[in-house]
């Protein structure tokens, strides 16, 4: 009789004796050693920390709009899962910090001047619509918090405009009134490089700042939280579209840097296409992935008249993702092609 024969009929019998319980059998496919640290909540602790660079150079910039964005998403991301979920009837999920993640990367994302029910609105509609309706984290094809905040840009343009840039001036004297994006786009001003860079720019909260998206990113990359192939090919591709357009323009550079640095790039490179639920699973996968999401950032940016792109590529992207798994499954090994 084998070892699992053996185990199995000791624990049928437990059944038998009067106040004795049967011990827990696990019947699973190897491997069965697994890394208890590398589940959902440390992968969002991982993500909460790797956006804490963001978050110091908005607070700094911003001071108490980038507080109001960040604390009334994360607030009402909180408060909608816990009502979404008890409503299914099923049991307390807020522990695995997957809520806290998107009401933050919401928060970033928000201009500063935004009204808080607007943000409120983006968090119940990113958690409700954007992933609760598909069976709640792991089951969702978008990203939830790029669902709110879609929506609240269709459903209040104005409130989510220029305005909603323009009226946080003041905070930082080197933080003008447009976004660098919009500033060239549609005036053909270019700002500096290196406050790009640095992030002593206008733009939602969160996003301005290029080195800290990177310096956080690689934190995610380090840890394995964020596959490296997903920003690497978001960046290369845009790099690729827009020294193309610099060269035949005659930008000697500048344009190519200007779309490096500004706006939502490098934070939805890192951030938010590297979203292990909605996108690819495999190597090959998360490079179509990564290419064809900075080749639809920069047709949204040349050519439309929305000075961003980020956020309907990357939600474009997700809805591609399940042909993308299907279109790179890999061949087992010993298995001949069809």
């Amino acid at each position: 009789m084998s070892n699992t024969n053996r185990q199995i009929n000791s624990a049928l019998s437990f059944e038998d004796r009067p106040g004795r319980k049967p011990p827990f059998i696990s019947v699973a496919p190897s491997p069965h050693i697994s890394d208890s640290r590398a589940g959902t909540r440390r992968m969002m602790i991982d993500v909460i920390l790797g956006l804490s660079p963001a978050i110091a150079v908005a607070l700094y910039l911003f001071r108490f709009y980038a507080l109001k964005q960040i604390l009334v998403c994360v607030v009402a991301c909180l408060a909608a899962e816990y009502i979404f979920v008890r409503m299914r009837g099923k049991y307390f999920t807020l522990k695995d910090c997957s809520a806290m993640v998107t009401g933050v990367i919401l928060g970033l994302s928000m201009p500063g001047a935004a009204p808080w029910f607007v943000g409120a609105l983006a968090s119940v509609v990113g958690i409700g619509i954007g992933k609760i309706v598909f069976g709640g984290i792991g089951m969702n094809i978008f990203n939830p918090a790029m669902v709110g905040r879609a929506f609240v840009m269709i459903a209040f343009a104005q409130l989510m405009g220029a305005g909603a840039y323009e009226n946080v001036t003041g905070l930082v004297d080197a933080v003008s009134g447009a976004t660098p994006l919009s500033a060239l786009k549609f005036n053909g001003v270019q700002t500096g490089i290196v406050p790009l860079f640095m992030g002593v720019t206008n733009g939602s909260v969160g996003e301005v700042s290029a080195i800290a998206c990177i310096l956080g990113g690689l934190y995610l990359i380090y840890r394995k939280t964020a596959s490296w192939q997903i920003p690497a090919s978001i960046l290369v591709t845009v790099a690729l579209i827009a020294g193309i357009t610099d060269m035949a323009g005659g930008y000697q550079g500048l344009f190519l840097l200007h779309h490096l640095c500004a706006g939502a790039l490098m934070f939805g490179a890192f951030f938010i296409a590297t979203d292990p639920v909605t996108s690819p699973l495999t190597p090959k996968g998360k490079v179509i992935f990564g290419v064809a999401t900075g080749c639809l950032i920069m047709l949204i940016r040349l050519f439309s008249g929305y000075p961003e792109g980020v956020m309907f590529a990357v939600l474009i992207m997700n809805a591609m993702t399940p042909l993308i798994n299907r279109w790179t499954i890999p061949q087992p090994m010993g298995q001949r092609e069809a």
